[in-house]
């Protein structure tokens, strides 16, 4: 990939958290405002008094310096005070999680951002589980679950009609075992 000027100084991903517990947050101060905020709630005054970061286009110039001096503060600073000093200062940011910390994610269970759906495939095969949903919203309202994700050959035979299949030939094709048919399975999942 080819590289490129960044259009802001600060617009990245950085390790904090100290050795014993690293962990990786996206920050973005993208505003001489913000710089100056940042600067301060963090205690960054040689920083912010520094010719060379003075407006957005020279610490763009001049990441070179600026970034390695950012990422060896930052990095001995716990995720949760950067989050904190990001949050009351109102900076942009986004802690990095694993797909497994989705679960117990603030943003996502106080938007609705997980619904339950019945898992078909595999040893928890009609158990019910949480999913994110697609990060999208259409007239306010956040799109749902509309089906459970189906079982192998559930609605075959459904499927063979809506493609113009008569009902003796998708008979013939389930005896002759051309198709699968488990239409059956989801409703006696739930029937035990």
């Amino acid at each position: 990939m080819p590289s490129r000027i960044a259009a802001w100084g600060v617009y990245d991903v950085f390790e904090v958290g100290g050795p014993a517990k690293p962990e990786q947050i996206f920050l973005a101060v993208v505003s001489d405002t913000q710089w100056q905020l940042f600067c301060k709630a963090f205690g960054f005054a040689d920083l912010k008094d520094d010719p060379r970061y003075a407006s957005n286009n020279l610490r763009v110039s001049n990441r070179d310096t600026m970034m390695p001096v950012l990422r060896e503060r930052l990095a001995r600073v716990p995720l949760a005070e950067v989050t904190r000093i990001f949050e009351e200062n109102g900076l942009p940011f986004a802690p990095i999680t694993r797909p497994e910390q989705l679960f117990e994610d603030p943003h996502l269970l106080e938007t609705g951002g997980l619904a339950e759906m019945e898992i078909p495939i595999g040893a928890r095969a009609g158990e019910r589980a949480r999913a994110p949903l697609l990060p999208m919203s259409f007239d306010g309202r956040r799109l749902g679950v509309r089906h459970d994700p189906p079982y192998a050959g559930e609605h075959t035979r459904g499927l063979l009609a809506e493609l113009g299949y008569a009902p003796t030939q998708i008979e013939a094709m389930l005896a002759s075992d051309t198709v699968l048919d488990q239409s059956d399975r989801r409703r006696s999942a739930k029937e035990a």
